[in-house]
This record gives structure tokens, C-alpha cells and sequence, in this order.
């Protein structure tokens, strides 16, 4: 398949040989300003017009649906265009989710959760060979060294052995490894900076997973910050637990709360938003803990503990977490079966499970959008970090598809809810009429019958001679003809000879002569007769009743209802025009109602009667 599209600026003026820009797809040919180019899915499709968005709308509005409601669907489902191309095809919603879908299937296929704390072993077990090898080498230098001071060598001797003994000591679990060497008063140099380093990123790692935004201030704090946390750690506990009991903190609780330890909850103004922060934070962690085996848990948690180093600090945060996952309907984070073949590390762990817990949070605002039609909350930088720039572009697209109608002038703002303007209405129904009389021929479409002749209807083949008053829609041929006549005529009786002989000489032209001429007189004018023009009133009974849609008969009365409408009144705009919609009683709909007309599914009954009153008196 090969595509073309406009680019004016490939070339600058006057420079044809200019070879074209940057980043142009491959296998491009063409001189002009168009260029050629084998599709490779990064062209795009032109914009949707708003006439093709609105013929999009109408099946749905036929069958009942107001604007707002049908653009909802148009946004949830999709759109494919007339061409029935998949080239054509703009994605909605549903599909932006089952691409999230399969991209979290695709983490879940390609990775493994076996030995996540493997790196951190390997690299506690590479400083303590560190240690060990600084320390024989400091016996090594003392022993060859000639001090000749043996109470020195034996020290060091004794300490080394120590140190030895210290380092046999230390158990095999990363958590008490790690508790143990805080402990341990390091030899060698670089040791003591890798185990700092290691420090560090465990850390960023394991705290910034568990506790997001907090794990700074609780690796870094002071005895005094250490009790700011813990409180508030326990206001928050305070606050979720009193949700979780049935009741609600008032908003000056909570603004009391944010202005104590607003700083741990940027932008936050509301518990909604704590908890949504917290969440996004913690969720990782949970996931990867309820994803391990309980041996693999029990280490990450000892693992946790040293690095936090404060036990009441430790248990509050545990109750909050606790209390979290309680509160949220599907728990703070859930169980992953990871089935793929590539290992994980504890820092990759918690990156995918990440990534996975985003795709999830992000699928169920688009579920929340689909259901709403409100896009406005929805990122398109967030969906092109996830899934990449088309299902940005796709998303960007479904957004500004209720601006179109707006910018074409085919919709409005009435409050809040969106609603047709007149001439999308009359758009809509004109669709409707080409849709019903698809295969009639144009001229099906006649004034009304009438059988006297009138000024001001429609133009007739007949003709007449001109009277004072008339539409001077000339015929001109029946004119010049009357004219010849009448000449003729006045030849044959030998009226005015001097006349007759001009007129032969007329009809004899000779080489340079003037062309043949009639003389007209008033008498010889004919113009074309027309009709009289006729109006009619038309009342329009729409049964609304809950048996219209049970039986499948709304949606072609309401076709013929907006078809009629618009004939009338674009073909006769003389003539009036009434819709009265009935069930259990019955009322008049204005016309601008008509398009998004629905029917009563709550009322039984079909009250023809009222229906047939109601006309009369319209």
C-alpha cells in the first residue's frame, strides 16, 4: 500500500534539487509537493469532518439518544470511516483499553519473579570479600614491614582477627546482613563506600516503593523529624480509620491535616487526594509482597526493617498500610502470576510493577471517561508514555471530536450539556431524507398538487401571451414565433407594400447585409404559465409508548418523523408542521426537540385519543 500526502514546505524556492528533510519515510519519490511513500503506519488519516461526525451520531440518535449521550457511544466505540478501510479506522476508548490490556499481558509474559534480592546478595557478599581482602592485606604489609615494634604488629594482629571473627559472624539474610554491618566498623575504605553506596540505593529502592514521596525524610531525618513522621503517620492512620468506620472527617480535620504535613502530599486538598497519592506510592510494594512466596516476604520485610531502623516508626507505617487496604474496595495492591522467562531484580521488580499498576489505574479512568463521555480528566502525555504517540494522537482525536461540532457551528453549550443548533438539525434530517429516498430520482420530489394555474409556484412547459401583472419568465422561442406569424400574416393580405418588401428583403440577406430581424410587438410576447401556489398544515403523531421499542418500531418513526420534518421544511417552508409525541398522554415537541427525541419506556399506554385532540387544536 503506498500513501501520499501534501508537504509544501518540503522544497525551498528556488532549490529543486534540495533532497528532502530529515526523518522522511523511506522509499520516497516525487518532485512536486506531494511525495510517495510505502505506508509504514506513521502517516495519518485527514481529520474526521464535523458533517461525517454528526452522520456518524445519527443512528444513535435515531434510536433515542440525546447528543451528549450518542457522542458518549461515538467516543466509547469508535468511528470507522465511509471507505471501510482499517487505515480509516479512529480507535475509542474500548480499544485504548485493550491496548492497555495487552501491554500489561506482555509485561506479565515476558518477565519472571524468581530471586529478587539475588543482586543484593551478590553484592554484600562481594563487600564483605572487600573487607576481608583489605584486612589480609594490611596483616601482609604489617608482617613484612622491619618496625621492630612487635606490641604493633599484635594489635593489629588481634584486631584483624576480630574483624575476621565479626565478619564470620554475620548472618546470610540481607536484612540482618545489613543490620550487622551498620554495625561494623570498617577496615577497608572502598568497602565501607560500597556498603554506603548499596545503602543508598536500597533505599531509593525499597522505600521510595513502600513509602513513595516520604522515604527521604525518613532515611535522612533526625530524632526530632523522626517524631514529626511518626505523627503524622498517625493522623493520617486517624483520619483513614474513621472513614473506614462509616463516618467522614469533617474538611477542617483535613485542613488541618495538610496545613501540619501538607509537604508530604503535594497539591493534595482533600483525603481523596491523600489517597490517591498514597496509593500511586505504595501499591508496588504491595503488589511485589503479595506476589512473592512467604519465605521471599519475610526477607523483603527484614530487608525493610533495616533500612528503616526505627521500629515505632515501622509499625505505624504497617497499621497505615493496613488500614489502606481495607479502605480500598480491591486492596492496596494485588497478586501478579508473572509467567515470562527474563528475571527480575528488586529495583526491576518494582519498576514493572509499577508500570503495571499505571496501566491498571489509567484502564479504569478510561472505563470511568467511556461511561461519563468526559474526557477532559484523561492525559494524552500519560498514554503516550504508556503506549506510545499514536494512542496519544488517538486519544488527543476522541477529545476534540465535541469541539468540532462546536467549531462547525452544528452544536452548542446549553449549560452544561451539549445540544444541537438548529442547522445541525437540519443537517441531521437531511441526512435522514437522503438515507429514506436513496433510490428515488430527484424529480420524485414535487410541489404540491394543484390543478389551477397561479402566479408565483413553479415554472410550466405551457405558455400564454404576456398580460400586465404577470412573472415575465419569457418563452422566448413561442415569442419570435408569434412575431414570424403576425409578419407572415400581414404579407399574405398586401398590407403596407413598403412593409411587405422590407420584410422580403429581411429574408433575403445578401452578402454584408444585416442579419434577419422579427419585429416585435407587445402582442407577440408568451411567457411561461406556473402554478398557484398552495400551503398545507400537517400534524405528526409520534407514538412513544414502551411498546415502540419492544417491538423495534422507534427507530423507523422516528427516520420518517425528522425526513418529513426537513422536506417540509426546506422543499415548502410555507407550510406548517406539527409533531405531537404520545403514550400514557400526549404533547407537542418543538421542532428543535425533534432530533433528539425519545421515546417513554416508563409509560404504558398509547392514548391515540389525546393525540388526535391535541392535533385538532393545532
Amino acid at each position: 500500500m503506498s500513501a501520499l500526502w501534501p508537504e509544501p514546505s518540503r522544497r525551498q524556492s528556488g532549490s529543486p534539487g534540495d533532497s528532502p528533510e530529515s526523518g522522511a519515510a523511506p522509499g520516497l519519490a516525487g518532485g512536486g509537493p506531494y511525495r510517495y511513500a510505502r505506508w509504514d503506519g506513521r502517516q495519518r488519516i485527514a481529520d474526521v469532518s464535523a458533517d461525517e461526525l454528526l452522520d456518524a451520531l445519527s443512528d444513535d440518535m435515531m434510536a433515542g439518544e440525546d447528543l451528549p449521550e450518542a457522542l458518549r457511544r461515538l467516543l466509547q466505540r469508535g468511528y470507522r470511516l465511509r471507505s471501510g478501510t482499517g487505515e480509516d479506522h479512529i480507535p475509542g476508548l474500548q480499544e485504548l483499553m485493550e491496548r492497555l490490556e495487552r501491554e500489561r499481558h506482555e509485561l506479565l509474559d515476558r518477565y519472571r519473579l524468581g530471586d529478587v534480592l539475588a543482586e543484593v546478595r551478590e553484592e554484600l557478599d562481594s563487600i564483605v570479600s572487600t573487607e576481608r581482602r583489605g584486612i589480609e592485606r594490611r596483616l601482609a604489609e604489617a608482617a613484612s614491614a622491619n618496625t621492630g615494634d612487635e606490641g604493633l604488629r599484635k594489635m593489629l594482629t588481634d584486631l584483624s582477627a576480630r574483624r575476621q571473627e565479626e565478619l564470620d559472624a554475620i548472618p546470610p539474610e540481607p536484612g540482618e546482613r545489613i543490620r550487622a554491618l551498620r554495625a561494623y566498623d570498617f577496615l577497608e575504605p572502598s568497602a565501607r563506600e560500597r556498603f554506603e553506596a548499596l545503602l543508598e540505593r536500597l533505599g531509593g529502592q525499597v522505600l521510595d516503593g513502600w513509602f513513595g514521596g516520604m522515604s527521604e525524610a525518613i532515611r535522612n531525618a533526625s530524632p526530632e523529624q523522626l517524631d514529626a513522621n511518626r505523627q503524622m503517620v498517625r493522623d493520617l492512620d486517624a483520619l483513614l480509620r474513621e472513614r473506614l468506620d462509616g463516618g467522614e472527617p469533617s474538611p477542617e480535620r483535613v485542613d488541618a491535616f495538610l496545613a501540619k504535613h501538607g509537604g508530604f502530599f503535594p497539591g493534595a486538598r482533600t483525603l481523596d487526594d491523600i489517597v490517591q497519592q498514597l496509593v500511586e506510592r505504595m501499591a508496588a510494594m504491595q503488589s511485589l509482597l503479595a506476589s512473592m512466596t512467604p519465605e521471599q516476604r519475610e526477607e523483603l520485610g527484614s530487608l525493610m526493617d533495616a533500612l528503616l531502623r526505627d521500629d515505632r516508626l515501622r509499625l505505624d507505617l504497617s497499621s497505615l498500610a493496613s488500614t489502606l487496604d481495607q479502605l480500598l474496595p480491591g486492596g492496596l495492591g494485588e497478586r501478579m502470576s508473572f509467567s515470562g522467562s527474563e528475571s527480575l531484580s528488586l529495583e526491576g521488580a518494582l519498576q514493572q510493577l509499577a508500570r503495571i499498576g499505571r496501566l491498571d489505574r489509567l484502564s479504569d479512568r478510561l472505563d470511568l471517561a467511556g461511561k461519563t463521555g468526559r474526557l477532559s480528566d484523561l492525559d494524552p502525555a500519560e498514554i503516550r508514555e504508556l503506549l506510545g504517540a499514536e494512542s496519544a494522537q488517538d486519544l488527543a482525536d476522541l477529545q476534540s471530536l465535541a469541539r468540532r461540532l462546536e467549531e462547525a457551528g452544528l452544536a452548542e453549550r446549553n449549560g452544561h450539556e451539549l445540544e444541537l443548533t438548529p442547522r445541525g438539525a437540519r443537517l441531521l434530517g437531511q441526512g435522514v431524507l437522503d438515507e429514506l429516498f436513496a433510490r428515488l430520482r430527484r424529480d420524485a420530489f414535487g410541489g404540491h398538487a394543484a390543478n389551477a394555474n397561479g402566479m408565483g409556484g413553479e415554472v410550466e412547459e405551457t405558455s400564454t401571451p404576456y398580460a400586465f401583472g404577470r412573472p415575465f419568465h419569457l418563452d422566448l422561442q413561442r415569442t419570435l414565433a408569434n412575431g414570424m406569424l403576425r409578419e407572415a400574416s400581414e404579407a399574405r393580405v398586401g398590407h403596407a407594400g413598403l412593409r411587405v418588401a422590407g420584410v422580403a428583403q429581411r429574408r433575403r440577406p445578401t452578402a454584408g447585409a444585416r442579419p434577419l430581424a422579427v419585429a416585435l410587438e407587445p402582442s407577440d410576447f408568451a411567457v411561461r404559465e406556473t402554478r398557484e401556489l398552495s400551503s398545507a398544515a400537517t400534524v405528526l403523531l409520534v407514538d412513544m409508548s414502551r411498546s415502540m421499542l419492544l417491538r423495534g418500531c422507534f427507530m423507523a418513526a422516528k427516520k420518517v418523523a425528522v425526513a418529513l420534518d426537513t422536506l417540509i421544511r426546506t422543499r415548502y417552508p410555507r407550510d406548517e408542521l406539527h409533531v405531537v409525541g404520545f403514550a400514557y398522554h400526549a404533547r407537542e415537541i418543538r421542532p428543535g426537540a425533534l432530533a433528539s427525541l425519545s421515546w417513554h419506556g416508563y409509560e404504558y399506554g398509547t392514548n391515540l385519543q389525546h393525540g388526535l385532540l391535541l392535533a385538532r387544536r393545532l
